[in-house]
């Protein structure tokens, strides 16, 4: 009787040198993630820093021109008053102007949308006029309105 040997080992070799490569790897992974985070949170708090630098500027430029504004308003008291009054009328020449101009678009709202021209016109007749108005109406409001406490800190 041939013995039929089936040579099996009794001890076979383990390769574990990619799994430590891959741990190894995966370590590295992580501490880069991490260094890449941390890096992220300096960044964001510099950001931060930096924003409140600017919030801390703007707030002082603020304080500055409302007190600037209430001295003016001391010192010239009447002209205050007539400039309140005459934001007052500006503001209802506004509302009527803005009834025309509403009135214009929505009459004539097809031939707005077709025609380069029209359009044109249209912004060249009220364009620049409601702008200027706008802005004469901000100025006198400004120099006329009455402090606000909860901005004088």
């Amino acid at each position: 009787m041939a013995h039929e040997s089936h040579s099996s080992p009794l001890f076979t070799q383990v390769d574990i040198s990619p799994a430590t490569q891959s741990s190894v790897a995966a370590i590295c992974a992580a501490d880069e993630q991490t260094r890449l985070l941390r890096d992220l949170v300096a960044a964001q708090d510099r950001q931060n820093e930096l924003l409140e630098e600017l919030v801390s500027q703007m707030s002082a430029a603020q304080r500055q021109r409302n007190t600037e504004l209430g001295q003016w308003k001391q010192a010239n008291p009447r002209l205050a008053r007539s400039c309140r009054l005459a934001a007052d009328a500006l503001s209802k020449v506004q509302t009527q102007f803005l009834e025309s101009l509403t009135s214009e678009v929505n009459e004539n709202a097809e031939e707005l949308l077709d025609g380069d021209f029209l359009l044109n016109e249209f912004v060249d007749r009220f364009g620049p006029r409601l702008a200027h108005l706008n802005g004469v109406i901000q100025v006198l409001a400004q120099l006329s309105s009455t402090p606000n406490p909860t901005n004088n800190s």
